[in-house]
């Protein structure tokens, strides 16, 4: 990789803040999946503001651990 080591750090944590998000996104949707078959119930968000804080935090929150994640192995990545 041409550059800086830092811009080497930015791109991993660019791709683990997208991976990071994405399984957030797929966290939150497959417990509603299991809620809904397995248990037959559906998590109404529109009427509950703490589940709603919850499935928009979670893809939030696992977006951000994993740039920190990316950043903090890029950091540690012998140079070559």
């Amino acid at each position: 990789m041409s550059g800086s080591p830092s811009s080497g750090k930015a791109a991993a944590a660019l791709l683990g803040f997208l991976v990071g998000g994405a399984a957030g996104f797929l966290l939150t949707e497959a417990v509603a999946v299991f809620f809904a078959f397995a248990l037959d119930r559906v998590l109404d968000v529109e009427h509950n503001g703490a589940l709603l804080a919850v499935f928009a935090g979670v893809p939030v929150l696992c977006a951000v651990l994993g740039a920190a994640i990316g950043a903090y192995r890029a950091g540690r990545r012998p140079p070559t």
